[in-house]
């Protein structure tokens, strides 16, 4: 698919490409059909830079678990469009039916296109504007590439239908304890509820997304999502540090009942260990879904981060996941245990051993419906 732009008029998507690659076939323009009633889950995922392997170990295990179909949205720097491509054709047919990909450019608005990239890590502001570019999608979860699935995607899918009508997206607080917290303490803008949010796991309904008008400390007018962003970015630009993450908290500030918060299971980090265990649902029902942030899976900071990323990484498909997943797994994070998350680790695979049972037990391993 070749490169799209804003149109200046609208700020709407407008797709010049000829061809989307989409699981195993390849087909003219698409128009994407509304999914509110749509069996699979849709995620979306932004890469740049030296980020392929993790994206794909991130998408390795969305498949891993995951009983239902997916949908891939991978928004990716030109030059690794064939890598992904070639990635995920390699993998076994058996593990190809089960999902969809659509492979998109980054594009932002053409008015500041080179600030938006540059704000933050590269690209990472790409997820502000999902829900103008995928018009056609009702809801989305949006991911960042060092996420690691413990559970099926379709288990934080299925938080969408805890939405009140109000509901336009969910996320995670940023922190459990206001003590180690970084909005509270530092910020120089607007954040979120007591301690802020996280945007890397970031569930949306993008059809209310798209259609609200959002309060804001711009003007008494309410403005849609694609009039606030840019005001927003020029306004606090300067006193932002976490580039688009610090966007969101400004606007859920401003309209706190669109937001639904989820706990710290569904995106938990180092934060929530490193000082000693600080999440509480995790305790209780283990980790769904890991968020190795602040490149903790490539280096030794944290070493029981890195175990659950490289036996992901190193798993080789249709092998028995709980021989040649979950045992060695459970070996190397016992080397970890001198380190406070090390300490924590039995909550990395407590959720990890239900979903390979579960896994194994699915009877139902038909191809996904194309």
């Amino acid at each position: 698919m070749t490169p799209g732009t804003f149109s200046g008029k609208d700020r709407g998507w407008q797709a010049s490409g000829t061809t989307v690659k989409t699981g195993l076939t390849e087909r003219g323009p698409v128009l994407l059909s509304k999914n509110l009633n749509d069996d699979r889950s849709h995620l979306a995922v932004v890469a740049c830079g030296p980020r392929l392997e993790e994206t794909l170990t991130m998408l390795k295990s969305a498949v891993l678990f995951s009983k239902k179909p997916l949908h891939f949205y991978i928004f990716a720097e030109d030059n690794l469009h064939v890598s992904f491509r070639s990635s995920l054709h390699s993998w076994p047919r058996t593990v190809q039916t089960k999902f969809k990909f659509t492979i998109y450019p980054i594009t932002f608005p053409e008015e500041n296109a080179k600030e938006w990239k540059k704000l933050f890590k590269p690209c990472a502001s790409q997820r502000l504007f999902l829900p103008l570019i995928l018009k056609e999608v009702d809801s989305l979860l949006y991911v960042d590439t060092d996420i690691i699935f413990l559970r099926p995607v379709e288990d934080m899918w299925a938080l969408l239908s805890q939405f009140s009508p109000s509901h336009l997206a969910a996320m995670a607080p940023e922190h459990e304890e206001p003590r180690i917290g970084w909005y509270n303490r530092f910020a120089r803008h607007p954040y979120y509820g007591k301690t802020g949010i996280n945007s890397g796991v970031m569930l949306m309904n993008m059809t209310r997304l798209r259609e609200n008008f959002f309060k804001n400390d711009m003007t008494k007018v309410s403005l849609r999502w694609e009039e606030i962003l840019m005001p927003l970015l020029q306004k606090y630009k300067l006193n932002i540090t976490w580039g688009d993450q610090d966007l969101l908290n400004i606007i859920f500030h401003h309209n706190p009942e669109s937001l639904y918060v989820f706990p710290c299971q569904w995106n938990y980090r180092p934060d929530h260990c490193i000082y000693g265990s600080n999440c509480q649902q995790a305790e209780q029902e283990g980790v769904f879904i890991l968020h190795g942030n602040r490149g903790v899976y490539h280096d030794d900071k944290q070493p029981a981060f890195r175990a659950v990323y490289e036996a992901i990484q190193k798993y080789q498909f249709g092998k028995n996941m709980e021989a040649f997943l979950l045992q060695p797994l459970e070996a190397s994070l016992q080397t970890t245990t001198h380190t406070y998350c090390g300490r924590a680790s039995h909550l990395f695979t407590k959720r990890l051993k239900q979903s390979i049972i579960n896994r194994t037990s699915h009877k139902d391993d038909n191809p996904a419906r194309s």
